[in-house]
């Protein structure tokens, strides 16, 4: 027998003889009673139940909580330099166990371990260039979140902060540094040594300051770096097989993967005089076609105290060095065709070297085989050397991660063509759409590679069994912004991911604070049930505010990625488009009255709140909420998986009883698949 879910109970009259007081039929409630006291028995003491063995109808949720997985944020960034850009992020040092690899360690050594990631910078929520000497939004972050991460680029420099969330206003303002680097006469070069490591992480270390900016996430954790300066890219291998070789666009923030190398190994560098790369590994030195990821030659190296590990980079001269855990090496081809490795640093060096890189002074940086790695000077000439940075030195500068190769990238002082293609002030290397004059940035929620999702269940105003899976859809929505970082247009991404009701269920977003005459145009909108009346520009006829049902038919959307796109007739700012997921809600069964709303939200001009239903109406105030504070909707900011049928949600989630009663303040991130926190089992797929 199909399930069936119904928000208009219709009692049978077998049911109505049967019984006096109201049982549902209706297999997904809590609403069935039982006589406490059969017999007029006394009850025994009652003993407290500890809160993880609670059922969800006996939490104890104070009045006031929404179950907002959430916090709303207005951030005020002041810098009067012109065109430099800000990409603002969700900030924390979370690590991630993912799947399992296989993959050469800096050893050279095969080893299965569980894939790294670090839940620090995936979350990039706006990218803008100051309008006025400012830029200002309103977004949302999840709850977890304590830190945003401000980068700022200027032309081709990084710097970047970390500032505290202490309340809904964060403010930043820039200060240039002062007397960072004496002028010169002679043109002037500024070094950045490019970092990467097995967990995937792309950042740069200012030489000069030891000041470390993110760049980016890398497809694949990686031991090897190399920049072709002229062309701007920097070359990475993945640490794992097939070992693709990746390419770093430096000017656009972009990676593709060209090919794959089908070697492992962890020294890499680019050298210009070829435009080959040049890749070792153990006692091998090979070339690689950076067009194509061909191996085109290789050479055996001879004389290497120790083979694992180690890097290798190109001095001005084109000299080759080498090191490895022995230490620092040059390399002399011999009359054999092949390269003898000459020994420079001492045999008694106190850290295994993983990277190393010529800076434009011809210094030459290392970093060392650690989790938290320090940077290293090296004389060429005599292998003395010295702990610049990290937890050896006497810098105070330490980064907490492992810098398993290194490259350097240099800004020279001299007019940089960066053009404005399309003309609206932004240059095209800080412009999302550099051809198109009304688009430049882009705002995302809950983050530009994330997604949040919108569960429901659809019996309201009875209860339901919590199981958040009548109709659960994913979603992202990206602002798209002007020059003057106004939205002129919003991108709706979504799919439905849990289809549990026996009923045809539509989704609506309504924009508070948009009149639907500002709306010109919607389009991707999935209308076929007949009960939605559409205006011409798109938006539902008869509302007071701008409303958009973005499907009519649960159903026939699951597991279809769908997007909706709104135009606005004229640029808005943020904060009149409003915080998304906006205002959203499911209209019940083709019953368009019927709306289920987010706890506490108000339902549109064309919801009805009809108290006199048959049964027991868990919401006589029309909050959303029941008389004990259980939502029919919730919001999570995270790629939220529905229990299976029948399974409340606080049965699959080991801590969501506690985040509910204590009204949200601990285990903010009970949604996560952190250890403990899930039971797979209840879980769909």
């Amino acid at each position: 027998m199909t399930k069936m879910k119904t928000s208009q109970i219709v009692l049978s009259t077998l049911c109505l003889l049967a019984a006096l007081t109201y049982t549902s039929c209706v297999k997904d409630s809590f609403d069935d009673t039982v006589d406490p006291n059969p017999q007029g028995e006394t009850d025994p003491p009652i003993e407290e139940v500890p809160i993880d063995e609670l059922e969800i109808t006996e939490l104890q949720i104070p009045t006031d909580f929404d179950f907002t997985t959430k916090k709303e944020l207005r951030l005020i960034i002041n810098d009067n330099t012109p065109n430099v850009r800000y990409d603002v992020y969700a900030y924390n040092d979370e690590v991630v166990l993912g799947e399992q690899i296989t993959y050469l360690n800096e050893e050279d050594e095969e080893e299965t371990d569980f894939d790294i990631s670090v839940d620090n910078l995936n979350h990039i929520i706006f990218s803008g260039v100051p309008s006025g000497g400012k830029i200002e939004h309103s977004f949302v972050v999840p709850d977890y979140f304590e830190k945003l991460y401000i980068r700022r680029k200027e032309g081709f420099k990084f710097s970047s902060a970390i500032v505290n969330i202490a309340s809904e206003l964060v403010t930043y303002t820039y200060s240039p540094e002062s007397g960072k680097r004496a002028t010169t006469g002679k043109p002037m070069v500024e070094d950045y040594l490019y970092c990467v490591n097995g967990g995937g992480d792309l950042f740069q270390v200012d030489p000069v300051t030891g000041a470390y900016t993110f760049i980016s996430d890398m497809p694949m954790g990686s031991w090897t770096a190399a920049i072709d300066q002229q062309n701007n890219m920097l070359y990475s291998i993945g640490r794992s097989k097939p070992y693709p070789l990746m390419k770093y666009d430096i000017i656009n923030d972009t990676w593709t993967t060209i090919g794959d190398v089908g070697k492992g190994g962890p020294r890499l560098d680019f050298n210009p005089q070829d435009g080959l790369l040049y890749f070792s590994t153990g006692e091998k030195l090979f070339t690689i076609d950076p067009q194509n990821a061909n191996i085109l030659s290789n050479w055996k190296i001879k004389g290497l105290h120790k083979k694992q590990g180690g890097d290798m980079a190109f001095a001005d001269d084109g000299t080759i060095f080498i090191c490895s855990f022995s230490g620092l090496y040059r390399l002399d081809l011999n009359s054999d065709g092949d390269y003898d490795a000459i020994r420079i640093s001492g045999e008694d060096l106190p850290f295994e070297p993983t990277s190393m890189t010529f800076d434009s002074n011809q210094e030459l940086w290392l970093a060392n085989n650690d989790g938290n790695s320090n940077l290293i000077v090296m004389d060429t000439q005599t292998g003395g050397w010295e702990y610049r940075y990290g937890p050896n030195s006497t810098s105070g500068v330490t980064y907490d991660r492992a810098i398993n190769d290194l490259t350097t990238f240099r800004i020279f002082d001299e007019v940089t063509i960066d053009p404005d293609t399309d003309g609206d002030g932004i240059t095209d290397s800080n412009d999302e759409f550099p051809d198109d004059a009304d688009k430049a940035f882009e705002q995302f929620t809950p983050s530009k590679y994330g997604w949040g999702t919108l569960a429901f269940e659809d019996l309201w105003p009875f209860l339901g069994d919590y199981d958040f899976n009548d109709t659960a859809v994913n979603y992202r929505f990206v602002a798209v912004l002007n020059a003057d970082n106004m939205a002129v247009q919003l991108d709706m991404h979504f799919e439905v991911t849990a289809d549990g009701a026996g009923l045809i269920n539509a989704l609506g977003i309504e924009l508070e604070s948009v009149a639907p005459s500002l709306i010109e145009s919607v389009t991707g909108t999935v209308l076929t049930e007949g009960f939605i009346n559409a205006a011409s520009n798109g938006v539902e006829e008869g509302q007071d505010r701008a409303v958009i049902i973005l499907f009519d038919n649960n159903h026939t959307m699951l597991h279809v990625p769908t997007t909706v796109s709104i135009v606005f007739t004229t640029p808005i700012t943020t904060t009149q488009l409003g915080i998304a997921p906006f205002n959203p809600f499911l209209i019940v069964n083709g019953d368009r009255g019927k709306e289920i709303h987010l706890p506490n939200r108000f339902r549109t001009t064309l919801g009805v709140n009809d108290t006199s239903v048959e049964g027991i109406n868990r919401d006589i105030d029309g909050n959303y909420k029941t008389d004990t504070g259980l939502p029919w909707a919730i919001n999570v900011m995270h790629n939220f998986r529905p229990p299976k049928e029948n399974i409340p949600v606080n049965q699959a989630y080991n801590f969501f009883n506690e985040w509910a009663t204590s009204g949200g303040t601990i285990f903010q991130d009970w949604y996560k698949d952190s250890t403990g926190y899930r039971n797979e089992a209840d879980l769909l797929d």
